[in-house]
């Protein structure tokens, strides 16, 4: 709300403005104190929800059982299919100003690309590296999601691979989900036709595995908040 001033007016007049102004909080920080918490879910096909409809993706799914638990939270699809780290890298400063509000919570889940193009670990690593400090440094709680390599890559690639996620994790403060697909790889009944891809029923699994460490992370998020305000 605006005050209209004259250049010469009352004291008293004056004195009544003032406390007007101090005493109404502004429309914006209004609605900020009630929006529900934003929850960025930032990875890649497995992310984005692939073949499925927008009901049936992991950020919609997730969104449904935090409310069912009595989370008051909005979940953001930033999933981009094919998406390797490198990718996710290139694109994350873009995602965030885009966002209206800075993310409580980020789950990150990108490396599997990565695997599956046999790219090098060490670019791996340091792309995740770099999105986890950038999500950190913008206040952030991290929820990290870890891959398995496929058998075919080796022994020795599955082991660096595998090593990144637990790694960066203790790095950066971040809550770790070892297997994003936890109990939905290696299931038919859980995967669409690929054999790669969950389908909705395959999401609800993974949304179960992940729920308690992001609403953790959320907790975690209101504290920091409150201490902040």
């Amino acid at each position: 709300m605006r005050t209209a001033f004259r250049p010469y007016g009352s004291r008293r007049g004056i004195l009544k403005a003032g406390l007007g102004l101090f005493l109404l909080p502004a429309p914006g920080a209004r609605a900020a104190a009630a929006a529900p918490p934003l929850v960025l879910a930032y990875g890649d096909s497995l992310t984005a929800g692939y073949q499925l409809p927008p009901a049936a993706s992991f950020p919609a799914q997730l969104g449904a059982a935090l409310r069912r638990t009595g989370v008051a939270a909005t979940v953001h699809n930033a999933g981009v299919s094919g998406d390797t780290s490198a990718q996710g890298r290139a694109r994350l400063g873009w995602v965030l100003k885009s966002l209206p509000a800075a993310p409580a919570v980020t789950i990150v889940a990108l490396g599997a690309n990565d695997m599956l193009r046999g790219q090098p670990v060490a670019a791996m690593r340091d792309n995740l590296d770099a999105i986890l400090g950038t999500l950190r440094g913008a206040g952030s709680q991290i929820v990290l999601a870890g891959m398995r390599a496929a058998p075919n890559l080796g022994q020795a690639y599955a082991r660096d691979y595998e090593a990144v996620f637990p790694a960066l994790a203790k790095r950066h403060g971040a809550r770790l989900y070892p297997f994003f697909l936890e109990g939905v790889a290696a299931n038919p009944q859980l995967l669409l036709a690929d054999g790669m891809h969950p389908n909705a029923e395959g999401v609800a699994v993974m949304v179960r595995g992940i729920l308690p460490l992001v609403r953790a992370a959320l907790a975690d998020a209101a504290r920091a908040a409150s201490r902040a305000a």
